[in-house]
């Protein structure tokens, strides 16, 4: 495998797989071959109860794009990203191919140090308020990556964006086949995906907002009353946006991260149609909303597992064109 050939795609791929995913599916494979990477969708783990469009699993291999990227950066090499680089194969998102040395900068090397150390973080954050110089910073890391950020505190949107996520979440717990597929992904075991139950979140005690991976032991406890909570949106919903929007998603999370910040998901109204197109209404001329996460200072969150790269990564095999 070219992978042992290579210390730098090695890193890059260890990078790479600590992106974050819908019950943490890891819908991805790289193919590789000298000096480039395919970022290929894995369609065997597109959720189906909750992702059956596969929204949420082109992002995921979006936020991994990213991650490789900086990862190949920090090693000292140029990448050159191709989207879609075989039209006849959709699945294919996106093909990285390493180039020349070069020196690293310091936002470079920071955001790729900040890869191991981001993961989410399910509990209540402190009331300590975000301030306004990292607020502009993750609106600026999204801006970077042609998506846009809203803080909804500041739109003055957050109320009703809040009850859009209850109103999704209520939908999907009466949702006997989203329950079932939840249940799949919670791990009890030494699984090398899904969401482990020492992962989960306390049940709430208050708070806008309602959590979706529940310790089932523990007592109940309040969450922050003024949460920050953004969404991140693209000018178009097509599947390449989606990608991009993951790209933006990961270097917004990497930014909160270096800053001392925490983030946890809110998918429920991205993976409930018409609630996504009241969201998209309620953010008037913002943009599709993509991702809705929230940010905040708190204890470290809790790593999950990742697959061996072995079971992610294969040689690319060329195919003979007529």
């Amino acid at each position: 495998m070219f992978l042992t050939r290579s210390p730098v795609v090695a890193e890059a791929l260890r990078a790479a797989v600590r992106a974050p995913s819908p019950h943490n599916s890891q819908p991805w494979i790289f193919e590789l071959a000298p000096d480039t990477i395919d970022v290929v969708l894995d369609e065997s783990r597109i959720l189906g109860a909750c992702d059956p469009e596969a929204r949420e699993a082109r992002l995921s291999c979006g936020a991994a794009l990213l991650n490789l990227r900086l990862a190949i950066a920090a090693a000292g090499r140029i990448s050159e990203v191709e989207l879609t680089p075989e039209r006849d194969r959709p699945a294919l998102l996106a093909r990285v191919t390493l180039g020349p040395h070069h020196r690293p900068t310091a936002s470079e090397r920071r955001l790729a140090a900040a890869i191991p150390r981001r993961y989410s973080n399910r509990r209540p954050f402190t009331n300590e308020p975000v301030p306004l110089r990292v607020r502009t910073a993750v609106r600026e890391a999204a801006r970077e990556e042609g998506a846009r950020l809203v803080l909804l505190d500041e739109a003055g949107l957050l109320e009703a964006t809040a009850g859009l996520i209850r109103r999704a979440d209520h939908v999907q717990a009466l949702d006997a086949a989203f329950q079932r597929e939840l249940r799949a992904w919670t791990r009890r075991g030494a699984e090398d995906d899904g969401v482990p139950v020492y992962a989960g979140g306390p049940r709430s005690a208050g708070g806008l907002l309602p959590g979706r991976y529940v310790k089932e032991d523990g007592a109940p406890r309040v969450f922050e009353q003024d949460p920050v909570v953004a969404v991140l949106t693209m000018p178009n919903d097509a599947p390449m946006s989606q990608v991009r929007a993951g790209c933006a998603m990961q270097r917004v999370l990497l930014t909160a991260t270096d800053a001392g910040l925490s983030a946890s998901f809110y998918s429920q109204p991205i993976e409930i149609t018409a609630v996504r197109a009241e969201l998209r209404d309620l953010l008037g001329d913002s943009g599709h909303p993509q991702t809705v996460f929230r940010l905040g200072y708190g204890s470290p969150g809790v790593k999950t597992p990742r697959r061996p790269i072995e079971a992610v990564a294969r040689d690319r095999i060329e195919e003979e064109r007529p």
